[in-house]
């Protein structure tokens, strides 16, 4: 690989006023010009010299150029992804953005790759995970690497499938259908939803497009994830959100703390969002329900779960009685199996033939066959009166 000559002069352009990124500087004093990189240093070169100095590092030289002129937009999210999908440090030496928030170690930087490195990377494709997108970033020409990439992009469990099997794409708005419907044909109301289906791929994107495609997959999630990278994710806490409701809405304020913490663990999980919820109960009251461990945050309850909560306010509402009601113990068993085997979305796993699994649909026939009166209610009675 060689430095095309439209590299080097645009970078000896820069180098009166000094450069300082990825591991590359370039600077000029009195006694001429500084070069340095984390192998090797220069000093008091000549316009000539540091040409062909300059010529000895070309990987960081074709990484400067690139990230200067072709992608541009220092200290925006786009730029910010872009790099994390290459493993190149976030808080770049020309921004300088520090690092905040809850950040695993391969955010934080000490899994990320130096300039050689990844540029090695990249000719077999650097792999990463956003949700359920599998993101690589490679070459536009393997044979030519002069610092160009390209990305592709399909479904996590479609990573390892051959392309020629796969529904493929190129344009971004291909992804706003992709995201309505789950496997089932089901609406997909809630984006981050871990319902995402295969069967698809985008492929040589460029970086705009890239982010343009994810955003219509997960909205918001670039744009919050480097908010909160920058330390100014503005969150809004549930007391706030729901303070503000209005119309059939306003009561969601009255749903009790406890209840809060309950609709935390039932909706604001892995399981159910790919979000990493950052809202609490109010600001220095958090919950104690896990918000999961998701690369970008939720700033704010959504509109399912505001939706939900004015069914739970009422509900909790309710006074509570007493009821009795006869059962066996698998009968107790088995309703508690039921419940769960509805709320983990797991119903369709389980076979005719397995009795033996509480939540099979002929255990629950049968129990409903005994249990239940004609009018299809269970035989309990209420014994506080």
């Amino acid at each position: 690989m060689t430095v095309a000559r439209d590299d080097l002069e645009t970078l000896l352009e820069h180098a009166s006023s000094g450069v300082a990124f990825d591991g590359l500087h370039v600077d000029a004093s009195a006694d001429g010009y500084r070069l340095e990189t984390p192998d090797n240093e220069w000093t008091g070169l000549d316009e000539t010299e540091l040409h062909h100095a300059l010529e000895s590092c070309e990987e960081y030289v074709t990484n400067w150029r690139y990230w200067q002129e072709r992608v541009g937009g220092a200290g925006t999210a786009r730029r910010a992804f872009l790099r994390w999908c290459e493993r190149a440090p976030l808080a770049d030496a020309e921004t300088d953005h520090a690092m905040t928030g809850p950040w695993s170690e391969d955010d934080a930087g000490t899994e990320t790759l130096a300039v050689p490195e990844r540029y090695d990377a990249l000719r077999d494709g650097i792999d990463r995970e956003w949700g359920q997108l599998s993101i690589t970033t490679r070459y536009l020409d393997i044979d030519e690497p002069d610092g160009e990439r390209v990305y592709d992009l399909w479904h996590v469990d479609d990573a390892g499938s051959d392309v020629a099997d796969l529904e493929v794409y190129d344009d971004p708005r291909d992804a706003r259908e992709l995201a309505t419907y789950d496997d089932d044909g089901r609406y997909r109301p809630l984006k981050t939803a871990p319902t995402l289906p295969a069967g698809w791929a985008f492929t040589g994107l460029s970086g705009a497009a890239l982010v343009e495609t994810v955003e219509f997959f997960y909205p918001a999630t670039v744009a919050n994830w480097h908010r909160e990278l920058q330390g100014t994710l503005d969150v809004d806490h549930w007391l706030e959100t729901a303070e503000r409701q209005t119309g059939i809405y306003d009561v969601i304020d009255e749903l009790p703390r406890e209840a809060v913490e309950w609709m935390a663990e039932a909706c604001c999980v892995d399981s159910q969002c790919l979000r990493r919820r950052e809202w609490q109960y109010e600001a220095g009251d958090e919950l104690d329900a896990d918000g999961g461990d998701g690369h970008f945050p939720c700033r704010e309850p959504c509109s399912l779960v505001v939706a939900a909560a004015r069914k739970w306010t009422t509900l909790e509402s309710e006074t509570e009685h007493t009821y009795e009601l006869e059962l066996t113990t698998s009968e107790l068993n088995q309703l508690e199996e039921l419940i769960d085997a509805v709320a983990e979305d797991r119903t369709d796993e389980i076979r005719e033939a397995d009795v033996y699994d509480g939540a099979n649909r002929y255990r629950a026939r049968y129990l409903r066959a005994k249990r239940f009166d004609d009018e299809g209610e269970l035989e309990a009675t209420r014994v506080d009166d």
